[in-house]
């Protein structure tokens, strides 16, 4: 059975750092890119980042690049968002996502979801 597991949601001031875990179980992990997606209340889902299999390539929106960074642990199959210098327009759901396809920006390119965990950045 497919699991991802998001975990490192919080309530942060405006100018903090949080670092998101996406754990994943029961697909063939080094054969999919992993993104990150967020969803605030009343909008639709936007891309964050992704990283891809094998070289670990990766794409971040515009609106995040220069203060969040992706990275996977192959050994852990596990996927990371580090997220510095949060802004309230950051608040939103975060889940994670899996493809077989490389560097897909829409949601609708993954293949399995985890549930999300709340990140939430106080002004």
């Amino acid at each position: 059975e497919v699991h991802l597991v998001e975990s490192g949601g919080a309530l942060v001031q405006a100018g903090g750092s949080l670092r998101l875990s996406c754990a994943t179980s029961g697909f063939s992990y080094d054969d999919y890119a992993v993104g990150w997606f967020r969803q605030a209340p009343g909008k639709e889902r936007e891309g964050v980042a992704c990283i891809s299999s094998g070289h670990g390539d990766t794409y971040y929106a515009d609106s995040v690049k220069g203060r969040f960074t992706i990275s996977r642990d192959n050994a852990k199959h596990t996927v990371y968002l580090q997220m510095n210098s949060l802004k309230p327009e950051d608040t939103a759901s975060y889940y994670c996502a899996a493809s077989r396809r490389p560097l897909r920006k829409r949601p609708d390119e993954y293949d399995y979801w985890g549930q999300g965990t709340q990140v939430t950045v106080s002004s």
